[in-house]
């Protein structure tokens, strides 16, 4: 492997802030018995600022290696669009007309499935947001999916009084069927984005090819999670219910989601469509709950972070993707997207030339597998970690339990790709 001094530094800053993912719990711990310095520890304890200040610390190691012009065009060649897509649509997403209309269409849904099954509403209602939304990922893309499914698990789960298990268990889930769920077309999960045009993927290739395994993989993740802890759901407090909103605003607020989604990859058009949807909800503010500003910023923030730490990992990843096989492909991707993200790594595959096609569908199945395993692993991740985090113990998820708990539904991605 060859490389310069800025990649090696660069590599182990990378490890660095990877460990120090695994290591929030212990940093809000601090923030709470220091007086003096609580807020420096807060911050190191926010598992959404971690890469973005291990970036911070990049920039200026360059400065010191190289120099300030250098860096600046380090950081030129960056593409930012993924952080700014995820930031945009997490604040249309997160809207309150548009979880009213997700969260009614899932109440129907979950009526349906109790008087089917003659099972009580908070296990189908929990089923359905466990397994339906993450499969609208690769309709309106992955991080939509994500911050529907996050507010829905809060409103439903997350507030009322819960145990670890179901904590962890619960999200451990979400994250490998978001991460999986986006699979059925060729634009909605940035693992698969990376390299569809490369290789000339179309939707009807990926569902042909990922579609059915995604759906069954889901299915069984949803039910068995379900099952395990159907008893400590508690059923929906229908005197909580939110008040009625206009249909009108409800098609305005999906309109704006469109128009996101529609052009996800032009960031001047979808951040003008941003600015006219927080225009628009400030001058009818009715029906609206403030915005979800700084958990979207905090995201785009980690993300950030990560495009920039990740874009000098290629002097070792890649020498090793050329060196396996399919097979081996499978599971190296699948371990090296709990340490990098994942659209980064099938980003680096697509580089290696002369691949076959078992090759590809390996890399792109290993990646999309594993990005339930960390926070880092595929970018929706954060999202549902922001909406989520302050309901766990000490208002920070453990690295280590959410990687136990996604372990099983992890296994069971896996054995959808490999043995249907």
């Amino acid at each position: 492997m060859n490389f310069t001094p800025t990649e090696l530094g660069a590599s182990i800053i990378f490890a660095i802030a990877v460990l120090h993912t695994f290591c929030t719990a212990y940093f809000e711990t601090l923030a709470k018995n220091s007086r003096s310095h609580s807020g420096l520890w807060h911050l190191l304890g926010e598992v959404e600022i971690v890469f973005g200040f291990w970036a911070a610390i990049l920039i200026i190691f360059i400065c010191f290696i190289d120099d300030l012009d250098t860096a600046r065009a380090f950081l030129a060649k960056r593409n930012f669009t993924e952080p700014l897509f995820v930031f945009a649509i997490m604040i249309v997403a997160g809207s309150k007309p548009i979880l009213f209309i997700s969260t009614e269409v899932l109440y129907l849904l979950a009526k349906g499935l109790q008087l089917i099954l003659r099972i009580r509403s908070a296990p189908s209602l929990y089923f359905l947001t466990l397994s339906i939304t993450p499969l609208l990922g690769s309709l309106i893309t992955e991080p939509a999916a994500m911050t529907l499914a996050a507010f829905l698990l809060r409103d439903s789960v997350y507030r009322h009084q819960c145990s670890k298990a179901l904590l962890f268990g619960t999200l451990g889930v979400l994250f490998v069927n978001v991460s999986i769920g986006g699979t059925l077309t060729n634009f909605a999960a940035p693992p698969v984005l990376m390299v569809a045009s490369t290789w000339g993927w179309s939707s009807a290739f990926m569902f042909t090819n990922f579609g059915i395994e995604s759906c069954i993989a889901i299915f069984i993740n949803a039910l068995g999670v379900t099952l395990l802890f159907h008893r400590q759901l508690i059923e929906p407090n229908s005197s909580t219910k939110q008040v009625k909103i206009p249909l009108a605003v409800i098609l305005m607020h999906l309109l704006f989601l469109l128009g996101v989604v529609v052009f996800a990859h032009d960031p001047v058009i979808f951040m003008w469509i941003l600015l006219f949807f927080i225009g628009y909800t400030t001058a009818y503010p009715k029906h609206q709950n403030p915005l979800i500003l700084k958990e979207a910023l905090l995201v785009g923030f980690f993300l950030a972070g990560l495009v920039v730490l990740g874009a000098l990992q290629g002097w070792w990843l890649q020498p090793i993707l050329e060196k396996m096989s399919p097979t081996a492909v499978f599971y190296g991707s699948l371990a090296l997207t709990a340490i990098t993200d994942n659209a980064a790594l099938t980003y680096l595959g697509s580089l290696v030339t002369d691949t076959s096609l078992e090759f590809k569908l390996a890399l792109v199945g290993g990646a999309v597998a594993g990005g339930g395993l960390t926070v880092i692993a595929n970018a929706p991740n954060p999202a549902g970690i922001a909406i989520l985090r302050q309901h766990f113990p000490n208002g920070a998820v453990s690295a280590l339990y959410l990687l136990i708990a996604a372990l099983p539904p992890t296994v069971v991605a896996i054995l959808a790709y490999r043995l249907i």
